[in-house]
């Protein structure tokens, strides 16, 4: 038996059974889990211990580190999660991945005897079962929790396949002289290391790269030696992922793939260090001698669980370490940077990320209002930089946004479904507030470009009028982040009191116009303003009706099937609209005497 071409396709065909496998059984375990498995490691990062059972067991389930650091750089890229919390689940990400490892070890041969049945319980045997018993639920199962049984099964048997399939490519390689010079050779350590990281970076997987070192290492030919290196350099390769994971992140995302990085290089050139400076002063007994599958996957846990003990007390310096190698810079974190697409698959999360961007959209907008009316009474140059910048997210976040709720998978929920209904239409009432306040901004710029003035009269007209409106739209916003609806019912008694300011201003405007105390081009940017002011608040009205809605647990959003006048016949609605009468409507009518 020779090692050929057939050889070298059956390697990489058991390769892809193993990777498959092992996919399929984390992803399974994972949707078993549920979404908690994410909210779980979320909440529980407060305490660096804490934060390490989560993260070890959350990659014991998913059977990847590589998985886990990503989702953590998910958390910390969207806000959820501090720099300094994501260290402790890191430092468990990397005790958890030598799960797998220690899997495949009890498949590590040795007699059994001849017994049919204890030879059926050899794992590479037991396998096959296991995936058939895969396969029969997966045909029977009518539920979705029944077929994540059935990938669990499946892909735990289709792995230690995919294991013995590469161990039986190998095999021929024992005979090959050339195979063993070659281990000798990577036996130097910086060659070693080299080629760890090499071979992890490409297939991204530490887990399946230490697989293949175990599958070798059933020729026998593969000595502590090469061996040790190499698993040094298979830590250092799978940061890879998370590196590429980071890739247009924040720069706290970015920090985050540092600090995995840096556990593993510190690691290993600890590791080399120490290990390199015993053999050469006193000698290790077995350092040429023939490696197996548990010695891999001993050595693999030692340098994992060492190392985490090593840098317990010292997060902060991987911190210090990250900050550094990425700076602060003066560019300013972008909010929509909390739509991780890593949170797709778990509603909760992406609603909830989702929710923070919509409320960011809200004090763009009460901003930008600001920014428009303030000009209108002070003749102040407007700061049109910032203003153009919230107008433009509020753009671009209704369009980013609504893509992220559509993307948005295995939304079962009942709430889940209605919450996601009531931020479609919301985000939309806001950008469209930006819009309106944009109408006033440019209105306000044109009348002092113009050199034009109102009126004393009208000019107190108006602030009142704005202040109005900008009282709606806070108790807006607070109602909306605070999913408070009795803070969302006040905003009707102001839209209310506006939609009478509106009709009282445009008839003081047309006497006025008759008095010859306004001019006609004053006239047209007064009543122009005052109907973009009007508008707003009816956004602010339809906004605060739909999270009355979700908070009432209604079906169907929709301002028009609310019942408005079961509310405002309420003693609670007049009580608010007498206050807001006196508040605003007496400011005109002093004016008016005044005048």
């Amino acid at each position: 038996m020779e090692f050929n071409v057939l050889s070298v396709v059956q390697l990489v065909g058991g390769l892809a059974l193993f990777i498959y496998g092992m996919t399929t059984m984390g992803k399974g375990l994972e949707r078993a889990a549920g979404s908690k498995l994410e909210k779980t490691l979320e909440k529980m990062t407060g305490n660096v211990f804490k934060a390490l059972l989560m993260g070890m067991v959350v990659t014991m389930v998913i059977q990847s580190s590589s998985a886990t650091t990503v989702m953590v750089v998910g958390f910390v890229n969207a806000g959820i999660m501090s720099l300094r919390q994501s260290v402790g689940v890191i430092l468990g990400a990397n005790i958890g991945t030598t799960i797998t490892a220690q899997i495949l070890r009890l498949d590590s041969g040795g007699e059994i005897g001849g017994n049919l049945f204890m030879q059926m319980l050899k794992p590479k045997n037991l396998a096959f079962l296991i995936v058939l018993a895969g396969v029969i639920i997966m045909m029977l199962a009518k539920k979705r929790r029944t077929r994540d049984i059935a990938d669990i099964f499946s892909g735990f048997g289709i792995l230690f396949i995919g294991m013995s399939t590469m161990e039986s490519a190998v095999a021929p390689l024992a005979d090959l002289p050339q195979f063993a010079q070659l281990f000798a050779t990577i036996a130097n350590p910086v060659l070693g290391v080299l080629v760890g990281a090499g071979v992890t970076a490409i297939i991204q997987s530490s887990s399946a790269s230490v697989g293949i070192l175990q599958a070798l290492s059933t020729t026998g030919a593969i000595t502590y030696a090469a061996a040790i290196p190499i698993i040094l350099g298979q830590n250092i390769g799978t940061c890879i992922t998370a590196f590429l994971s980071s890739i247009g992140g924040s720069k706290n995302a970015r920090r985050t793939a540092m600090v995995h990085f840096y556990f593993n290089l510190i690691g290993s050139i600890v590791f080399l260090v120490v290990i390199y400076s015993i053999q050469y002063t006193v000698g290790f007994s077995f350092w040429n001698s023939a490696i197996d599958k548990g010695g891999i996957a001993n050595f693999h846990t030692l340098f994992n669980v060492t190392c985490t003990i090593l840098f317990l007390p010292f997060t902060k310096l991987l911190v210090h370490l990250a900050e550094w190698s990425v700076p602060s810079g003066e560019q300013q974190e972008d909010p929509l940077a909390r739509l991780e697409p890593r949170f797709l698959t778990t509603p909760s999360l992406a609603l909830e990320q989702a929710q923070r961007c919509i409320a960011d959209m809200g004090d763009a907008a009460k901003q930008n209002l600001q920014l428009a009316t303030e000009p209108l009474f002070d003749k102040s140059a407007p700061n049109e930089s910032l203003f153009r910048e919230h107008e433009s997210f509020l753009d671009r976040a209704e369009v980013e946004v609504a893509r992220y709720l559509t993307n948005i998978h295995n939304i079962r929920s009942v709430d889940q479904r209605r919450q996601l209904a009531e931020m479609m239409h919301s985000l939309s009432d806001f950008e469209k507030i930006g819009d309106y306040a944009q109408n006033i901004f440019d209105r306000a710029e044109e009348f002092r470009q113009s050199d034009l003035s109102f009126s004393e009269t009208a000019a107190q007209e108006l602030h009142t009028m704005c202040q109005a409106v900008g009282e709606a739209l806070d108790l807006t916003v607070e109602g909306y982040v605070t999913r408070s609806v009795s803070i969302a019912r006040t905003v009707e008694p102001v839209e209310e009191v506006v939609d009478t300011l509106k009709e009282r201003l445009k008839s003081n405007h047309i006497q006025r116009l008759g008095n010859n105390e306004c001019t006609m081009q004053i006239g047209i940017h007064f009543l122009d303003i005052v109907h973009d002011l009007e508008k707003i608040s009816d956004h602010c009205s339809n906004i605060a009706i739909y999270t009355i809605q979700l908070g009432e647990g209604a079906e169907e959003f929709d301002t028009h099937e609310y019942a408005k006048e079961g509310y405002r016949s309420t003693p609670q609605f007049a009580e608010k609209l007498r206050y807001y009468q006196q508040k605003y409507l007496t400011q005109i009518q002093a004016a008016q005497e005044k005048a």
